[in-house]
């Protein structure tokens, strides 16, 4: 079985999109969960966060790293073949671009890269293709770091927003393990 990180930062909206594909890796992974405490504590609109806990242990069989403490051991121990982040916050894509290591999500993927071991980003972020444009373009650059296939979500109202699409996860995983990314990357809008 592929030992998959799966982190999830605070876009709340996409939960109810990543959960699914969460359950479908399962299958065929064994998931270490990681969250951010935006993800883990905040109640929101869009649903509870003590619903979406007890859904991601049901799912893993297992309490989700929070804390960076918690995270450090992923690197030393070589505990996992994957880490994919999903969905990965405008907020975490730029921390991972300038090398700060200062939540459970962004120390894991420090500690995992201590390994040359890839990291998937999901990305969901409302100015993608604005401040956050150039952090991403700096994570397309580096070793390691590959991309869940994206697109504009909505090009009218939202013109600078990006979101992957997340079932596409699974793929891109498989290819990242190869050590290739998953074309193309930018979708078209829906």
């Amino acid at each position: 079985m592929i030992r998959l990180g799966f982190a999830l930062c605070g876009s709340f909206c996409t939960f109810d999109a990543v959960l699914p594909v969460m359950r479908e890796l399962a299958e065929t992974c064994e998931i270490t969960p990681i969250l951010s405490l935006a993800a883990a504590e905040t109640d929101t609109r869009f649903g509870l966060a003590s619903r979406f806990l007890a859904e991601v242990r049901e799912i893993c069989g297992r309490e989700p790293i929070l804390r960076p403490e918690e995270a450090e051991p992923i690197g030393p121990k070589g505990l996992l073949d994957i880490l994919a982040v999903a969905p990965c916050t405008g907020n975490t894509l730029a921390k991972l671009a300038a090398g700060v290591a200062d939540t459970a999500v962004t120390f894991a993927c420090k500690a995992h890269l201590r390994n040359a071991r890839p990291i998937v980003l999901g990305v969901s972020t409302n100015d993608g293709l604005a401040a956050g444009a150039a952090n991403l373009g700096l994570l397309l650059n580096r070793k390691n770091y590959y991309f869940v296939p994206f697109r504009q979500d909505d090009p009218r109202g939202k013109p600078t927003s990006l979101v992957a699409d997340f079932t596409l996860l699974p793929e891109t995983i498989r290819a990242a393990l190869e050590g290739r990314q998953l074309q193309p990357l930018l979708l078209p809008p829906n």
